[in-house]
Formats: C-alpha cells, structure tokens, sequence
C-alpha cells in the first residue's frame, strides 16, 4: 500500500514539473511582445534627424525656453594676421672699416685743400712780381700755376675716393647707417654699437608683410633660448638679403649685452599686409569635443547643427574665424552642451536598434 501511494505522488509530481514547463515555454513569446510593446509606448519621439548629409537637432521654441538655449548673432570682424620670422646680429666690422677710410679721405681732403689755398697765394705773389718788369721768370709762375692744378687734381681724386666709400656704405648698410658713418662725431647709436652696448639685428620678413613704420618695434629672441625676449627697434631697411632665408631685410637694434654677433634670433608681432575678413565667435558658443572646437548654428527657428570651427586666434571676448559662418549667423551660446548631449543620445538609441 505504501509503495502504490508512493508510485501515485511521484507521478503527480512529475506532471506537475511537466506543465510548469509546458506553461513556461509557451508563455515566453506572449511575456516579450508585451515587455517589447510597452517599451515602445513609452519610447520618445527622436529629435535628431539627417537631411542632406548634415545632423540636424529640433527642439519646438517652449523646449528652448525652458532648457534656457539662447543664441546670439555673429558680428563681422577683421583680422592683421602675426608672423614669425628670423634674423641674425651682424657685425658691424667692415661698416667700421669704411668710416675709418672715409673719415681719412676727408682728412686727406682738407690737407688738399690747404695747401691749394697757400699754392693760389703763392700764384698770385708771383704773378704780380711778374707783371712788375718781370721780376720773378715766366718758368716760375708756370710752375706756380702748376702746382694748383695738382692740387686740384688730388682733391677731385680725394673726393672721389670719399664719394665711392659712402656708395659702398650705402650698398652694405644703407642709408640710415650711413648716415651715422659719415659723420666727423660719433653718433649716439654708433657709439653704443661700438662699445656692444647695443646690437644690430637684420630681420628677414615674409614678402607679405607690411612695411615697419620708423617709430615700430618687434620683439626678439635668441633661437637657443625663446623665452629670452628683448624690444628690438626699427632702424632701415637692408640693403642685402639673407643667405639663408628669402624675404625683405630690416636692420634693428636693441640695447643689450646678451646678444653676440652671429647669433641667430627669432622675430615675433611682426604684422603682414593682409587683412582677413571673418566673424568674431563668442567663448560661450565654443564646445568642444574629441580634440576640437564646434559651435551650435541655428538653422531654422526650431533646427540646430554643430559646425566645426577654429579657434587659434584669440581676440578680446571671443575668437576669430574665417570659413563657414558669416556675419548675421546665429550660434547657440547658452545650452550648447544640452544640443550635444541630445545629439549623443540619438546615436546610442540607433546603436540599440541595431
């Protein structure tokens, strides 16, 4: 008796583990199309969409307002562009060779010059002797007369000599040096540069970079040490240019004990020519993601887009940009972070539905 009663519960609890299972397998279907379909009701419309290749954000004006995203318009802006450029001290040897030479062609000059006035004297004493019942022989006053014309002759050739050393002045160093060179007292900056109290820089600038004003400066420093910066001033221009970088040549100086001949520099704030036309982009429209910097442009009242954007060129309170914006542009600068957070969760959904 108590083996059938024992046959009879394993049997039931057999049939009972049997349908629990049965009911299991067949519900399972049934349990994921509702989980699925509730999924789906509660599911939020995307507000992200592609059209014509671009990503495109909607948000109705009453989210705006209420995300407080607020856009400003872009104002035109100009831009002088800076420019490095590279130089080197010179030696100021061979200008100081030349003063020495034409200062002592101008003394020969004098010397000259003296003695044609003694001779012109001379002349004329026995000219009169002369004429004064022949006192003093036609051969003398021949000779006289003579004697002036060679001293003529060695002041031309004095001169000329004095006149070919400030042309070659003139080919080295230019006018503004020059200057400086010829004159019988030394100038103050001569000075100085004699004494390497001061140094002379030649600059070599880009060919589009504007002329120096005579009153500018820039800003130098060796090449083996940048952060060294000393206050060059503009000087002239140079007549020669550089052996190994093309451009145009300027000479500076700047007062400093810190710089030898031969040394190479780095030039800094020199200005170019050209003036570029963009749009000054506020700092509260920059975001930036994955290395680099996007602005939020509003496309229509309720569309938005992240535009790529530059900002390596800081102006007072924003950056300059040049490219695909234009003055007038709206660009989002409250809320631009919320834009790109509602930008990433569309593409984790999409990524699901895959």
């Amino acid at each position: 008796m108590n083996r059938k009663l024992t046959i009879i519960i394993g049997l039931q609890a057999f049939l009972i583990v049997v349908l629990f299972w049965v009911l299991v397998f067949y519900g399972k279907d049934e349990f994921e199309a509702m989980t699925q379909q509730s999924e789906e009701e509660i599911e939020t419309p995307s507000r992200v969409v592609t059209e014509k290749g671009a990503t495109i954000i909607n948000i109705s004006a009453a989210a705006q307002k209420q995300s407080e995203i607020t856009t400003s318009q872009l104002a035109p802006g100009k831009h002088q562009s800076s420019v490095n450029s590279y130089g080197s001290v010179v030696s100021i040897d061979t200008l100081i060779d030349l003063r020495s030479r034409y200062l002592a062609a101008k003394s020969d000059i004098e010397v000259l010059r003296t003695a044609l006035a003694y001779n012109k004297n001379e002349f004329l004493r026995l000219q009169t002797l002369n004429q004064d019942d022949k006192n003093v022989s036609d051969k003398v006053v021949a000779a006289a007369r003579s004697n002036i014309k060679a001293d003529e002759a060695k002041i031309a050739a004095a001169e000329s000599s004095a006149k070919s050393i400030t042309d070659s002045m003139r080919q080295m160093w230019g006018e503004t040096l020059t200057q400086h060179a010829t004159q019988l007292e030394k100038s103050e900056l001569l000075q100085n540069l004699i004494s390497n109290q001061e140094v002379l820089i030649q600059i070599t600038l880009p060919f589009d970079a504007a002329e120096p004003g005579q009153n500018s400066s820039i800003m130098i420093a060796p090449t083996a040490v940048p952060s060294q910066s000393i206050r060059a001033l503009f000087l002239s221009r140079a007549p020669a240019s550089s052996t190994t970088i093309q451009g145009k040549t300027y000479f500076y100086h700047a007062k400093t004990r810190a710089l030898r001949a031969g040394m190479q520099v780095n030039a800094v704030s020199a200005t170019s020519s050209k003036v570029d036309d963009g749009v000054i982009i506020p700092n509260a429209a920059i975001i930036w993601y994955a290395g680099k910097s996007w602005v939020y442009k509003r496309t229509a009242d309720e569309k938005f887009s992240r535009i790529p954007v530059a900002a390596d060129i800081e102006v007072g309170n924003g950056w300059f940009y040049q490219g695909n914006l234009e003055p007038g542009d709206q660009v989002v600068t409250s809320g631009a972070q919320l834009l790109l957070s509602e930008e990433f969760k569309s593409q984790i959904t999409n990524e699901n539905d895959d």
